[in-house]
């Protein structure tokens, strides 16, 4: 709701059919037309209702009132959904981080899926030629990174609140459990707010980061070494006191986390107590193992991205005497894979820090005679950036949410000089549809490219995030 808007409280008894979902999960229903709208050849009032799902016969509080449409809360349900599923989280509804829990998987992966067709079809004019199988893994317990939010709630809760934050708001969610984080991580939530309460910056210690990593020795006799490695980095605004490092430091010793510290900016994240550990994540099919620092960026459900980068890398047909690129390409997620398939691979990334920890990662992995990494800004790009990467057959690019349009113009003008610089394959993988839509406008249209496949990864259950791959061919000339 707006500034300054006043709340409504309209209570609709009148039953009405919802229509479809949008990616809010909320269901849309259309109101008959008055006499007005018909005279101007307009449809009916569109109602957005939050818990309601398509076909379902419900009533409504409305919430938002506007002329052209109304926001509003399902009342009752009167002809449930047969794809209804019953909301496994406590907080579902009061926390703003998985809105679908109440649409069963299968029709999330459903709806994801005609997301990037739609898009594709009304943004890009494009229909793949194939429309691969989505990707989908376990619906609960996948989240390996999280950012909690911590707030000081002691006069009206009487007590720390940790969690996600709810729904379109800024008040953090009052929750003692999250269903999509690993156990662990979830059991620890009421712990966290026993040890927010009991520390002297009790009110500047405003986030909390989580990142699950792998056991450190799968096969080890050491119990503790055959457990998931759990980080937490602390956002203290303030210096710690000498009584609040030992709650930190007892923390560790009695729930085995890893403990960091960020007394300032990204570039200040630094392990607090124990100082040294190893958190990591493995891609066993091609033998690599990618340390990474609770900041790092990587992909939050582990399992997901192992058959991503599985089906990217055989949808790329990398064969062992091509050169390859691999733009944006973060720690490595899918250069060194690649490593393992082709003759050479450049990973190129904007952030330097990453590109450092590519690096590392390449000698970790004892890869750097067919790798190598640069930083470049990815988005001023132009065909003399394209030039000075020189010639290789195929390209991986993963992209951020604002797409690689520069990138694709740029392929763009090179067609249409007859270059020979063009990759012959592109696989795209994206987490906006609505700019791989757009990209896939320009690469089809006017760079010579053909959509061979597309399709969606359920990398997210619950949310109404799109994880999608889309692999574009050359045209024969």
């Amino acid at each position: 709701m707006r500034r300054g808007e006043k709340p409504v409280h309209i209570v609709v008894t009148e039953p009405v059919r919802v229509e479809s979902l949008d990616l809010d999960a909320q269901g849309i229903a259309r109101l008959t037309p008055n006499e007005d709208e018909l005279a101007q050849g307009q449809g009916g009032k569109v109602i957005f209702i939050q818990g309601a799902l398509p076909t379902e016969l419900v009533t409504y509080v409305v919430t938002r009132d506007k002329a052209r449409f109304s926001k509003a809360k399902v009342l009752d349900i009167l002809k449930p959904a047969v794809f209804r599923a019953h909301p496994q989280c406590k907080a579902f509804g009061i926390c703003g981080g998985c809105t679908m829990q109440h649409l069963d998987v299968r029709a999330q992966v459903a709806m994801k899926q005609r997301v990037l067709e739609d898009d594709l079809k009304h943004i890009a004019k494009v229909v793949p030629e194939e429309i691969l199988r989505p990707m989908g893994g376990p619906a609960w317990e996948y989240r390996h990174r999280a950012r909690l939010s911590a707030v000081n709630r002691s006069i009206k809760k009487g007590t720390v609140l940790i969690g996600f934050h709810e729904g379109k708001s800024a008040y953090v969610a009052d929750m003692t459990a999250c269903e999509i984080l690993p156990k662990h991580v979830s059991n620890l939530l009421p712990e966290l707010r026993q040890l927010v309460m009991g520390l002297s910056i009790v009110d500047r210690m405003p986030q909390i980061e989580v990142a699950v990593g792998e056991p450190e020795d799968p096969n080890s006799d050491d119990p503790r070494k055959t457990k998931p490695v759990t980080a937490l980095v602390f956002r203290n605004l303030l210096p710690l006191t000498l009584t609040d490092e030992q709650l930190l430091r007892d923390f560790s010793d009695a729930h085995q986390v890893w403990i960091w510290l960020q007394p300032k900016g990204i570039e200040t994240v630094a392990p607090f107590y124990p100082l040294t550990g190893k958190l990591c994540y493995r891609l066993p099919e091609f033998e690599v193992e990618m340390p990474f620092k609770p900041a790092d960026f990587t992909q939050v459900n582990h399992m997901m991205n192992r058959t991503l980068v599985s089906r990217a890398i055989r949808l790329l047909d990398v064969q062992a005497g091509d050169r390859v690129l691999d733009l944006f390409c973060g720690i490595g997620n899918f250069t060194l894979p690649l490593a393992r398939r082709a003759r050479t691979v450049l990973g190129i990334e904007g952030l330097e820090s990453l590109t450092t920890r590519a690096k590392e990662n390449a000698l970790h992995n004892q890869l750097v005679e067919t790798v190598s990494f640069m930083q470049s800004n990815l988005f001023e790009v132009t065909p003399e950036t394209i030039a000075s990467w020189e010639k290789a057959e195929r390209w991986l690019m993963d992209p951020p949410r604002e797409g690689a349009m520069e990138i694709c113009q740029s392929l763009a003008k090179l067609h249409q000089q007859g270059s020979e610089l063009p990759p012959k394959r592109i696989v795209y993988v994206s987490c906006n549809p609505k700019t791989l839509a757009r990209d896939a406008d320009i690469l089809c249209h006017q760079a010579g490219y053909g959509l061979a496949s597309a399709g969606i990864i359920n990398m997210f259950p619950h949310t109404s995030h799109v994880e999608s791959i889309a692999v574009f061919d050359l045209a024969s000339s």
